[in-house]
């Protein structure tokens, strides 16, 4: 099941339990506005090529639309429709005053010197300039994309409205942008993870862990869970896989990562297969990599108690449901990697302040915020009698049809 057909069917299940009305559930599926343009750039060689570029905004009953922007060649209009209507929830559980958006371009970035990235940049920024805002929409890194793609998109835009620093997060510090952007999704996963097992009696002290995907989240979740007395007993990524069952020293791997450039050929563990980290002997299972990698064919197969999903969709529905058998909690995406939107807010709120926090503050209103919104799941889930998916998407659901109604768009 695509990631578009899965948002669907939690967001029909959430309206089903909250007694949605059938107008406001479908005025709240279909999308505020969808854009498509088309960019055309001379490459370094003088050709023209062109390129297409989009960004849907889902919804914005709670406040100016949020969401990434990838460079990427398989930009599918259909997934990209799905993360922006996650984003709207995503945002409503957090309890940050946004709704969604996503967007992206159809390229691949390594095959484009760095002015030709900028050149797309900035022709896209000019095709949509007048379509995102401060208080309209506000786009983020996404894959293919980081701070300097950001920085390209505030000096684009700000030539047409004048220095906008809110107009993006995940900016350079140098422009504005929040200490502590870059660990936040890993450190809100480590947050989340905190506050679930605690309602279990547990810690992370001395539990076991097994990661899958160890690029910018998951490597900031192993070095965090590592410095808390965690044992990440797996870590794999797109270059190999490796296992210790006393610990991996995580500083160690990090340093090779760095150094060779893959996690195969460290000293301190020995390799396995990538796909058996998923059924690898653990505690807890942090999914950081790809959609979809928790399916019917593995999810039997699960040894771990408790799985975290730091990425978008690492479960498919199916697997949902043989983990639910198996009693295997399973910490939901919309709730779990919402750490880098809480923070780009934080972003957001520093530029409109003109005022910025020191790198405590904003890790101190980071552990508020998803402790606060656990809670808040988990009282869902008592009055719904649902699982913690369906708690948080009940409670996301909630808050942006009581956003609607109160603005009187329904009528």
């Amino acid at each position: 099941m695509n990631a578009l057909a899965a948002t669907n069917r939690n967001f029909r299940k959430a309206a089903r339990i909250l007694g949605l009305d059938s107008k406001i559930e479908n005025s709240l599926l279909i999308p505020f506005r969808e854009i498509k343009v088309e960019c055309t750039i001379p490459k370094d060689d003088g050709t023209l090529v062109s390129y297409v570029g989009f960004r849907v905004q889902h919804d914005n009953a709670r406040g100016p639309m949020k969401g990434g922007i990838r460079y990427h060649p398989e930009v599918d209009p259909d997934e990209v429709n799905a993360l922006a209507q996650l984003m709207t929830w995503k945002t409503a559980v957090a309890d940050i005053p946004y709704g969604g958006a996503k967007g992206g371009i159809g390229c691949t970035p390594k095959d484009l010197s760095l002015s030709e990235l900028e050149r797309l940049t900035r022709v896209f920024t000019q095709k949509i300039h007048d379509l995102i805002g401060v208080n309209t929409d506000v786009p983020a890194p996404d894959m293919g994309t980081n701070a300097q793609t950001m920085a390209w998109i505030l000096d684009e835009y700000s030539k047409f409205h004048g220095y906008s620093p809110a107009v993006v997060t995940g900016k350079p510090i140098d422009l504005g942008g929040s200490l502590g952007r870059e660990a936040a999704t890993g450190r809100g996963v480590v947050y989340a993870t905190e506050a679930l097992l605690a309602e279990h009696g547990k810690s992370i002290n001395g539990l076991t862990f097994a990661i899958q995907g160890f690029g910018n989240v998951g490597s900031w979740a192993a070095r965090l869970i590592h410095e808390r007395g965690g044992k990440v007993v797996a870590v794999s990524d797109i270059t190999g896989a490796v296992k210790n069952p006393n610990g991996i020293d995580i500083p160690a791997l990090l340093q090779h990562k760095e150094v060779t450039g893959k996690l195969a050929d460290f000293i301190g563990a020995d390799a396995m297969a990538s796909d058996e980290v998923l059924v690898h002997e653990c505690d807890v299972l942090i999914p950081c990599a790809l959609g979809g990698v928790l399916n019917r064919e593995n999810a039997g197969d699960v040894k771990a108690k408790f799985v975290i999903e730091a990425a978008n969709h690492p479960t498919d529905p199916e697997a949902d449901e043989i983990l639910s058998k198996k009693g295997v909690v399973v910490l939901p995406d919309i709730y779990a990697n919402a750490g880098g939107v809480t923070v780009s807010y934080f972003e957001w709120v520093q530029n409109i302040q003109g005022f910025m926090w020191d790198e405590e503050k904003v890790n101190q209103e980071l552990r508020r915020y998803m402790t606060g919104a656990f809670h808040n799941i988990k009282n869902m889930c008592k009055s719904h009698n649902c699982d913690l998916r369906m708690g948080a998407f009940t409670l996301g659901v909630n808050r942006v049809a009581r956003a609607t109604a109160l603005r009187g768009w329904e009528a």
